[in-house]
């Protein structure tokens, strides 16, 4: 493997702890740090893929990432029911006749005025 291939897998490694740290810490501004330098090394990686050798190490932080997804899709449906049990509007994801994601609020109220 060269050393320009295990640094963008390092850079990569790198990026995926951190933001499962930033998850688990429920810190906004480290999420969106680390999804930053996760996108450019996932961009580094297209732009220069890791050699075939490396297979078992791209796997291996395939499954880190999809470990992340699934703590994250996590508190995003925290997040939501707290906002519901609050009364907030929540938003639905849908799609316009022109196939642009439109949204449609949805509010809710627990008391009368």
């Amino acid at each position: 493997m060269s050393a320009t291939a295990d640094r963008r897998l390092d850079d990569l490694a790198e990026a995926l702890e951190a933001e499962r740290r930033a998850l688990l810490d429920h810190d906004v501004d480290g999420l969106v740090r680390a999804n930053a330098a996760k996108l450019d090394a996932l961009r580094a990686l297209e732009a220069a893929p890791p050699p075939v050798a490396d297979h078992d190490r791209v796997v291996a932080l395939s499954e880190l990432n999809r470990a992340n997804g699934v703590l994250l899709a996590r508190r995003r449906r925290a997040v939501h029911w707290a906002l519901r049990q609050l009364g907030r509007a929540e938003a639905q994801p849908e799609y316009d006749p022109h196939g642009r994601l439109a949204r449609t609020p949805q509010a809710r109220s627990l008391g009368s005025v």
